[in-house]
């Protein structure tokens, strides 16, 4: 072979083998690209475990655990670093039967806050493996409880005034004769269907605000509107009971929301201090600007309420004095409502009381926050002669 022959040989074979070395670098590398560079499967799943709401335990066949979250702990699926025994006992019985088992994982006893209803569902992995998985059903419980409740409360409450309407219009039928009779029947039944009446209108209006039906678009409301016409309301009622309501000066203040439900949340706090307190006793409504919020307090010298029952004056149907209630004709409904008003227009309510001494009753809502068109709220300066009644128990060291 001639020397230009070999020299294109060794050429030709340089090519090819640069050429063969270039491919086979594009195709390795094109092979790493399609490599996924994030996490495993196993660790996406163990990722997904971790991160689940209800809580996961996985037991071998010996019932020892092999992966468990957080939330198994926070459900009581695991404590002290083991699995409940009642899981265990379950998981040996699904491994036997190779059938799934559902189990009541609630505590045996209260601790604290910590879920009240948890349920169980064990189910076979295979090889002597199976998982737990518990679910907190508290909150459904809860719910099922206030839905019992509510209606053998609702179903009580609505009896008493109809079983007395019937036994009253039988004494009318035997009493037809006797004018007095009637016309004293009469007054009882028109007493307790007005009562029937109210505790409807404040059932449905309940129901409204606790979102059966969406609540009425926001509007700026002027505070000593809503004072004025709750005033208004409640004349009668502080008239007949001999009740002097006083006010401070008005305030200008503005808040935001629905006048209608505000007037009828300041009307139940006045119509309760009228109802809890003594004849010739004094009722004041005061108003103020404090930290962003517009407080109006009603403010009574009535019997008070004692300290172990002020948390529960906002439940429905609750009654601080029973026979005090019923003969003034209380639904035990008026502070629930005023507290879903509240919470509603993005505030609340606060009490303060002492037995004997009064209570005062503190509805806070959000104030209006003003823009270029709206005239500005002006903070509340204290009167020159506030009612008598707040200056009184403030004296005494007790109503703020």
């Amino acid at each position: 072979m001639s020397v230009p022959a070999s020299l294109a040989l060794a050429v030709g074979a340089l090519l090819i083998g640069a050429t063969a070395g270039f491919l086979f670098t594009r195709f390795r590398r094109s092979q790493a690209e399609r490599q996924p560079t994030g996490p495993t499967v196993a660790e996406l799943l163990l990722r997904l475990v971790r991160s689940s709401n209800n809580g996961v335990l996985v037991l071998n066949k010996f019932g020892d655990m092999v992966l468990h979250n957080r939330r198994a702990e926070t459900l009581g699926l695991v404590v002290d670093n083991r699995a409940d025994p009642r899981a265990r006992k379950a998981a040996e019985q699904v491994v036997e039967t190779d059938d799934p088992l559902e189990i009541d994982l609630s505590p045996l006893e209260a601790r604290g806050r910590q879920p009240e209803a948890v349920v169980g569902e064990v189910r076979p992995l295979g090889d002597g493996f199976t998982v737990v998985e518990a679910v907190d059903h508290s909150e459904a419980t809860r719910l099922e409880a206030v839905r019992r409740d509510f209606v053998a409360n609702v179903s009580h409450e609505l009896k008493t005034p109809v079983g007395a309407i019937a036994l009253l219009t039988e004494a009318v039928l035997d009493a037809a004769d006797d004018v007095d009779e009637v016309r004293r029947f009469g007054s009882k039944i028109l007493h307790e269907s007005t009562r029937l009446g109210t505790l409807v209108t404040e059932l449905i209006a309940l129901s409204r605000l606790q979102g059966a039906e969406r609540l009425p678009d926001l509007n700026v409301v002027d505070v000593d509107a809503v004072v004025r016409e709750s005033l208004g309301r409640t004349r009668l009622s502080a008239e007949s009971a001999d009740i002097n309501v006083t006010t401070d000066n008005p305030s200008g203040l503005l808040v935001e929301g629905d006048r209608t439900l505000l007037v009828t949340a300041l009307s139940n706090l006045l119509e309760n201090a009228i109802a809890y307190s003594p004849a010739h006793s004094p009722v004041s409504i005061s108003r103020r600007l404090n930290g962003g919020m517009v407080e109006i307090a009603v403010t009574d010298r009535g019997i008070g309420i004692a300290e172990d029952e002020q948390h529960r004056v906002f439940e429905r149907f609750y009654r601080a004095d029973k026979a005090r209630s019923r003969a003034t004709g209380g639904t035990g409904l008026g502070l629930a409502i005023v507290k879903h008003v509240a919470a509603n227009h993005g505030g609340e309510v606060k009490l303060w009381s002492r037995p004997g001494i009064g209570s005062t009753f503190t509805l806070r809502i959000p104030a209006y926050e003003v823009g270029e068109s709206a005239p500005e709220p002006r903070q509340e300066k204290t009167p020159d002669r506030m009612p008598r009644l707040v200056a009184t128990t403030q004296e005494q060291g007790g109503m703020p």
